[in-house]
């Protein structure tokens, strides 16, 4: 523990020393960096506002270069929200105001305890969030994303969340409300790439009778929806250039018009926004505006794809397995040692979405020896089938070659509509008469690439 205040330490010594915790104490953040050098404790309670060369966060920063798995709560007689936030930045595990619960101190603890333990891979975290969601945990990233979620929840910041398409950003999303003062209120979800561009403004804003063509009756949009609650701007990259100056506007002054309406409307709604691009290229290629980047920015939460976690391919499949059974009013079908294996060797390029509809195919079809053909890129796909089809006439090999024979098809109808549009994707999903996020997906599986970056 680590506090200016004799007071406070004498008064955390003893409740902690009657709950058999060894507790050692420091008064400053050099007393305490020293006391580092002869071991790191499992937790360290440190002082936001400290007199004298240290302060908490200086503290903190030094902490964690020198040991970087080191447990840190921060302790603080203010609720500063650019203090919490740079100190979530910088790897503390939490962030209590003073003065707090025996209870809420004993929490914060055994919950950093937890996460030092390892967790076998079949075991982990379910959470329900509503809504049929499901917040699945079972590495070590991902518990630090969930801490650093609910962290950040009561702090009433933008939060930008950063992913491959599939990761599982809305449900990030979904936590930050569910923890958030503003969990009983409304949260809403809009797509931005999923709405025409000329209709997404009026999706936002709302827009009175006659603002254009069969504006017969007036209609709010979702900001005005979502007062006093939560909303998501997913896809946020997609947005018109011209209507992030717009979306700006509502981030500074939390006002807007609808169109057609010289009446200002003033909201209080908390922005989340996710998005799968490169944000620097955006930024380069002036497709997404720099100083919305910055204001959407008060805190990013950037989630690692499926093939950076395979750890928890088990207990995703596992939980999907249920949930699907469940819908579908199926029983589940068994995950085999030779199952598990070839998806914890397969890429993912679809993440938690790829994973989800995968397992849906599984238990429709109930064949493993398809579903486990369906996890070998494509060239091996075909060798097998060759293979397959010689030994086994009118079996498991004629399915692997029709599958076969259908990807193919794809690849070679996919690469001749971007190599038309010079790989314009939402001219060439158009000329394909696919979703934009269908095309993504499947230059994703086939990894489809321009003639250009071949070599």
């Amino acid at each position: 523990m680590v506090d200016d205040e004799p007071s406070m330490l004498r008064y955390l010594q003893t409740l902690l020393e009657v709950e058999s915790y060894r507790v050692d104490i420091a008064s400053s953040g050099e007393e305490a960096l020293a006391k580092l050098m002869d071991g790191a404790p499992d937790v360290v309670l440190l002082d936001v506002l400290m007199p004298g060369g240290l302060d908490g966060l200086q503290t903190l920063e030094k902490m964690r270069e020198s040991h970087p798995k080191l447990n840190v709560i921060m302790l603080s007689c203010v609720s500063d929200t650019r203090k919490v936030v740079q100190a979530i930045r910088l790897g503390a595990q939490d962030y209590l105001t003073k003065p707090f619960q025996k209870n809420d101190l004993e929490a914060v603890i055994e919950q950093c305890l937890g996460t030092k333990a390892t967790v076998p891979v079949m075991q982990g975290e379910i959470e329900d969030l509503g809504d049929d969601v499901f917040f699945v945990c079972g590495s070590a990233a991902m518990r630090k994303i969930r801490s650093q979620a609910k962290l950040v929840s009561n702090v009433d910041i933008p939060v930008l969340i950063l992913g491959e398409s599939g990761v599982g950003k809305e449900v990030i999303a979904k936590m930050i409300h569910k923890y958030s003062p503003r969990s009983h209120r409304t949260f809403l979800k809009v797509n931005c790439a999923a709405v025409p561009a000329d209709l997404l403004e009026s999706e936002l804003f709302g827009y009175e009778p006659g603002a254009f063509t069969g504006a017969t009756h007036a209609k709010p949009g979702k900001f005005e929806l979502c007062n006093k609650g939560t909303i998501l701007l997913d896809e946020i990259g997609e947005m018109p250039p011209s209507l992030q100056a717009k979306l700006l506007h509502v981030l500074q002054d939390q006002q807007f018009s609808r169109l057609g309406s010289r009446t200002v409307q003033k909201v209080d709604v908390r922005v989340l926004a996710a998005t799968n691009i490169n944000i620097q290229e955006a930024i380069a290629a002036r497709k997404l505006r720099e100083d919305l980047y910055y204001r959407l920015n008060g805190f990013s939460i950037n989630l690692p794809a499926l093939r950076e976690r395979k750890e928890e391919i088990p207990l995703l499949l596992k939980h999907f397995m249920s949930q699907v059974a469940e819908r579908y009013a199926r029983p589940p079908l068994p995950l085999s040692p030779a199952l598990l294996h070839a998806c914890e060797g397969y890429h993912w390029p679809g993440n938690l979405r790829e994973l989800n509809n995968f397992v849906k195919r599984y238990l429709v079809l109930g064949d493993e020896e398809m579903a486990m053909a369906e996890l070998a890129p494509p060239g091996e796909k075909a060798r097998a089938a060759g293979s397959g089809n010689g030994a086994t006439p009118g079996g498991a090999g004629l399915k692997s070659l029709v599958r076969s024979v259908k990807d193919e098809a794809e690849m070679e109808a996919i690469s001749r509509a971007l190599a038309e549009t010079n790989w314009n994707r939402k001219k060439a999903a158009l000329l394909l008469k696919i979703s934009y996020k269908a095309l993504l997906y499947k230059i994703r599986q086939y990894d489809i690439q321009p003639a250009s970056d071949v070599n």
